[in-house]
């Protein structure tokens, strides 16, 4: 009797606790409308916050638990979190205070400080709720910014007011603009009062994080986000280039053929409405021009492609720093990114310019939901037909697209003039998309795992990073069915497009960036900094560690193999923006390469399997004066491309350490060739003299 008096006492409490609890529910979707994810917040009735967020997109996303206690001020006192990365590394971080010192675990890096006040600690890899805490907390403090552990500040203004509704509820949400965390603003959605928290995020044609109920109003909120990014950004493309207005002369250029993979005597370029009209000796003539730059002798590149991009609006300024002056999309939002081809061609958006290529995936659970889904041949053949009739060169097929339909649906893209290329459909081997007729395959982990899958192998999930990391190492380079591939692959005129930097994720162990991220780690932002020394998949061990990395260095060593046999290499990246291709390069090298090669895969093959050769890849007359002033000569260390002192491309101007400056990077090059204003007057065109225009910052 006493045992079922303590019992009912005890379920009682329980109760009474839970109905003291707190809980906040938010809902995450894809582009499409589907549920994607979800966040749990649960507040107890002590102030312990609960936090489980989990994500899914393309087979894959992060699972994550946090435990949060806070100050009386807002900020953070203790955390702790569980869980896994989007690729399955362990996710395991803490923070705690004790007697002014500041600790902080996370993975294997640890750290500490002494502090005064309570800065705000941000995780490696925190839910959003951390985001609506710092909301919280600058609330409380009256302030508009918040220092930050282990460094930084975060800034946040008001940008705009919204009134929302849900069954007959109203309220007013604001929209803030947040700075001082990555290489972007963000903006989000908070609740207004005197305890604000965050109402949801939302990263137009990606996701929308919100407050389950409210999902209707997303639509309404994504178009007033999208009017104030667009201002901001045009503000950027107002006040970062120069305008080459009239006839201008890079003077003694000593340029890089990249077609015979030479650099030739210095030069004269001349260039008209970003037309290059005529190439001359240095100082053959004295043509009266508008705007004169002196390369001083510096190597001149043709501006660089990066054959592998997702790129958003705020991508653009990374990769135009980085020489990349042409970028071919591999899938996107369709909307999102006509848009943006648009506002970069009117000047209003800083980028690249943008080579599109349609995605089209299948209909399944692990659907990557962009471009077109679909589920039969009929719909595929509109999908190929929008995209047609749109501009687009070639076309990318995904994970999930049906096998049954692979055949005939490449067969219908090349019969309207499109290139194919894509992963490699689940269940199916690399041959089976040769046979099918693709023209290119996209990542290096596609090729390898010909060799690893079986029948019911399936590759969607992250059985395709998993399996080559494990498997690869013990397989015989120089091995029958490695060179029986290669040449099947050279048989058929196949293009590979292996983005080896982005898979030097499958061997980055915990405290230790990668080798493409190594040279440009210490010039990011620190939270970036934390990131990019972060594993990404689960290595368990230091054996683990030397199998991947052995399985990654065989990865390379093919991708050599591949370009003497006569395959074609693009260079691309599907990772951090314009840094990456530098990487990408680098790597080429070491895969056998010579760096004058590597630079022709930028630019030459770049050209070709975009549909511009006849336009871009190379310094020539007619062609678009797309043109990078180096520092050093990247012909002979590939690792000066990151000396980038100017970029010239559409018409324009640009200074990689003026715009590393604007977005929290230390730029690599301080010393900036002037734009000298030569013979120009706004109201006559009569001579005024020469002035020169400078970026130094």
């Amino acid at each position: 009797m006493r045992a079922k008096t303590i019992g009912a006492i005890t379920i009682l409490l329980l109760s009474l606790s839970a109905a003291a609890t707190e809980q906040r529910k938010y809902i995450m979707l894809g582009d499409d409308g589907v549920k994607a994810g979800e966040q749990i917040v649960t507040i107890a009735e002590d102030g312990e916050i609960d936090v489980y967020f989990i994500y899914r997109n393309n087979g894959r996303g992060p699972e994550l638990q946090e435990t949060i206690r806070l100050n009386e001020d807002g900020t953070i006192a203790s955390y702790s979190s569980k869980g896994a990365s989007t690729f399955g590394s362990p996710i395991s971080e803490a923070f705690s205070v004790n007697k002014g010192i500041a600790s902080w675990r996370a993975g294997s890096k640890e750290g500490s400080t002494s502090i005064t006040g309570n800065p705000m600690y941000m995780p490696v890899e925190g839910t959003f709720e951390i985001t609506s805490i710092a909301i919280a907390a600058m609330a409380k403090s009256g302030k508009n910014s918040l220092p930050l552990l282990p460094s930084g500040t975060l800034k946040q203004s008001v940008v705009t007011e919204l009134e929302v509704g849900l069954d007959g509820k109203v309220q007013t949400i604001q929209l803030l603009v947040q700075t001082g965390l990555g290489l972007e603003p963000s903006f989000v959605w908070a609740t207004k009062g005197d305890s604000p928290r965050l109402f949801a995020s939302i990263a137009p044609g990606s996701f929308t994080f919100i407050e389950e109920g409210w999902q209707t109003n997303g639509e309404k909120m994504a178009a007033i986000q999208h009017q104030q990014e667009i201002k901001l950004l045009e503000q950027r493309a107002a006040e970062l280039p120069i305008e080459l207005n009239g006839l201008t002369v890079v003077q003694n250029a000593r340029i890089f053929n990249s077609v015979t993979k030479q650099l030739e005597a210095p030069s004269d370029i001349y260039v008209l409405r970003g037309k290059i009209t005529t190439i001359l000796p240095t100082g053959q003539i004295a043509a009266k021009v508008d705007n004169r730059i002196d390369a001083d002798g510096r190597v001149v590149l043709p501006g660089l492609f990066d054959m592998h991009g997702h790129i958003s609006r705020w991508e653009g300024l990374l990769h135009l720093a980085a020489g990349v002056t042409s970028l071919r999309d591999m899938g996107n939002d369709n909307k999102k990114l006509q848009s943006m081809m648009s506002e970069i061609e009117q000047g209003k958006l800083l980028g690249p310019s943008i080579f599109p290529t349609g995605f089209l995936e299948g209909e399944s659970p692990f659907s990557a939901r962009i471009g077109f889904v679909i589920s039969d041949f009929s719909e595929a053949q509109d999908a190929i037909n929008w995209y047609a009739t749109h501009g687009y060169h070639q076309l990318k097929i995904y994970n999930s697209f049906p096998k049954e339909i692979l055949k005939e649906t490449v067969a219908y893209a090349h019969s309207m003039g499109m290139r194919v290329s894509g992963h490699v459909p689940a269940f199916l081997k690399a041959e089976d998309a040769i046979a099918a007729g693709f023209d290119e395959i996209q990542h290096i982990n596609q090729l390898v795992l010909n060799f690893l899958v079986q029948p019911d192998t399936d590759t969607r999930t992250l059985d395709r990073f998993y399996l080559p990391a494990r498997e690869f190492a013990k397989f015989d380079m120089n091995g029958k069915a490695i060179q029986d591939f290669i040449a099947l692959l050279k048989s058929h005129n196949m293009s590979v497009d292996p983005t080896l930097a982005t898979f030097d994720f499958l061997k980055r162990v915990d405290g230790v960036a990668g080798d493409p991220f190594q040279p440009i780690v210490d010039h990011l932002p620190p939270d970036l900094q934390r990131l990019y020394r972060t594993a990404e998949v689960d290595i368990p061990n230091a054996e683990t560690a030397k199998l991947y990395a052995k399985s990654y260095a065989k990865m390379v060593e093919m991708v050599g193999m591949m370009y003497r046999a006569g395959v074609p290499i693009v260079a691309g990246t599907d990772e951090l923006a314009g840094f990456t291709l530098q990487g990408e390069l680098e790597l080429l090298v070491k895969a056998g390469l010579s760096p004058s090669e590597a630079l022709q895969v930028a630019t030459l093959n770049g050209a070709k399997f975009s549909h511009a050769s006849q336009s871009k890849g190379q310094i020539a007359v007619g062609y678009d004066a797309d043109l990078l002033l180096v520092d050093g000569d990247p012909t002979k260390n590939i690792s000066d491309i990151r000396q980038l002192a100017l970029v010239i491309t559409q018409g324009k101007a640009l200074s990689p350490t003026k715009i590393y400056h604007s977005i929290g990077i230390v730029p690599f090059v301080e010393k900036i060739p002037k734009v000298e204003r030569v013979n120009q007057n706004t109201k006559t065109g009569q001579s005024s003299g020469a002035r020169s225009v400078s970026h130094n910052h």
